[in-house]
C-alpha cells in the first residue's frame, strides 16, 4: 500500500500550557532522548524537563522563556520520532515561530542535540530585547474568513503608532512594539470580534528591537552546526530549503537574523507548504494544538480542497481529518501505533 504524504508543523510558544502538564510523562516516559536533553539541562545547572513536566502544579514558572521553549521542542521533537514511517512519508516541515528551531532538528538541518540546544539557549536569548511586547488580533470572524477593509483599518492604525507585525498566522495577526505603542494601537482599533490579548512574558519578537537575541545568537551558535536538510524545509518567509541545494551559512545567518528580526509569516510557510508538496495530510506536532484554528484558517482562505468555510473545515475533520494533531488523544492514533 502506497505511503501518504504529510506536512509536519512544528509549533511555538504558547502551547504548553496547564492542560499540557505531563505531556512528556504521558507519550515519552521512558524515552531515551528525553534522558538526553534532562543530561543537557542538568549539567547546565538547570531544571529537567521530566521535573518541570512532572510537576504537581502548573507555574508561571512554566511560561517563561527559559522552560517554556525547552518543554515544547522536546514535546515537538519526540511526537515526531513517534510518526509511522511505515505508513506515511514526511514530504515538508516547517515550524511556527520558535518552531523554526524544532524544524530544523526535524528536517535533519541540525543534529538531535544542537536542535534542543539551539531551542534551549534560544529560551534564554528571547529574553533578551528592547523593552517591548507582543499582541494577538483576531481579524477572522465567525466563519474563519478575514474582512480585507477591517485588515486595511488595522494596518492603518499599526502605521500610525509604530507598531509593527510579529507573526501572520492565518486568520490572526500577531503584533509587536513598545508597551506605549501597543497601548495606544490597542485603544485605536476597529471592532474586533475579540478583545486584542497581551501576550505575557513575551517580547517584541520578530521585529528590530530583538537585536540584542540575534547578537547572543550568533555568538553562541556557530554556523558548522547546521547542514543541508535532509527534507524541504519551509521558512518563516515560505523559502523551501532543499537538500543538496541549500547553503548551511545562509541556514544559520537566516535563523539568527531575518528570522529574528523581522516578521515570521507563518501564513506564507503553510500556502507554500500545502500547494508545493500537496500532501494528504497536516501533521501538528505536541504539545496542544492552539496552531489547528490558524492551520484551518490559511486552509480556508486558499479554498484548499474546496474547504470555504469554517462549518466545511469542521465537517470535513469530522469525517477523515486533512490537520491531524499529535495534541489531541482523538487524532493522535492515527499516525502514532
Amino acid at each position: 500500500m502506497a505511503k501518504e504524504t504529510v506536512l509536519v508543523v512544528c509549533p511555538g510558544r504558547g502551547t504548553y500550557n496547564a492542560p499540557e502538564l505531563g505531556y512528556l510523562g504521558r507519550h515519552h516516559a521512558g524515552s531515551e532522548w528525553l534522558a538526553r536533553f534532562d543530561a543537557m539541562r542538568g549539567e547546565a545547572g538547570k531544571e529537567t524537563l521530566s521535573a518541570l513536566d512532572g510537576a504537581a502544579k502548573f507555574t508561571p514558572a512554566h511560561l517563561r522563556g527559559d522552560n517554556a521553549a525547552p518543554l515544547i521542542h522536546a514535546c515537538a521533537w519526540l511526537d515526531f520520532l513517534e510518526i509511522d514511517r511505515e505508513r506515511f512519508e514526511i514530504v515538508a516541515v516547517t515550524g511556527n515561530s520558535m518552531g523554526w528551531y524544532t524544524a530544523l532538528a526535524c528536517a535533519g538541518a541540525v543534529s538531535p542535540e544542537h536542535g534542543f540546544a539551539i531551542a534551549d539557549g534560544m529560551g534564554i536569548n528571547s529574553q533578551r530585547h528592547e523593552p517591548g511586547g507582543q499582541s494577538v488580533l483576531v481579524l477572522a470572524g465567525e466563519d474563519w474568513t478575514v474582512d480585507p477593509a477591517l485588515q486595511a483599518e488595522v494596518e492603518a492604525a499599526m502605521a500610525r503608532h509604530g507598531v509593527l507585525p510579529s507573526i501572520r498566522l492565518g486568520g490572526m495577526l500577531v503584533v509587536a512594539g513598545p508597551v506605549a505603542a501597543l497601548d495606544a494601537f490597542e485603544k485605536d482599533l476597529p471592532p474586533l470580534s475579540r478583545p486584542p490579548m497581551r501576550l505575557a512574558g513575551h517580547g517584541p519578537f520578530h521585529t528590530p528591537l530583538m537585536q540584542q537575541s540575534s547578537d547572543a545568537a550568533r555568538a553562541q551558535f556557530p554556523a558548522d552546526w547546521f547542514d543541508q536538510p535532509q527534507v524541504p524545509l519551509i521558512d518563516g518567509r515560505g523559502k523551501v530549503w532543499r537538500r543538496f541545494e541549500s547553503d548551511r551559512e545562509a541556514l544559520w545567518d537566516y535563523t539568527f537574523g531575518h528570522q529574528i528580526l523581522a516578521p515570521y509569516d507563518f501564513t506564507a510557510a503553510m500556502t507554500v507548504g500545502i500547494r508545493e508538496f500537496a500532501p494528504d495530510r497536516v501533521v501538528l506536532l505536541g504539545p496542544g494544538d492552539t496552531l489547528g484554528g490558524a492551520i484551518g484558517q490559511v486552509l480556508i482562505a486558499r479554498k484548499w480542497m474546496d474547504i470555504a468555510s469554517r462549518s466545511m473545515f469542521t465537517a470535513r475533520q469530522g469525517e477523515d481529518p486533512f490537520l491531524i494533531g499529535l495534541g489531541r488523544p482523538s487524532q493522535r492514533s492515527i499516525v502514532i501505533p
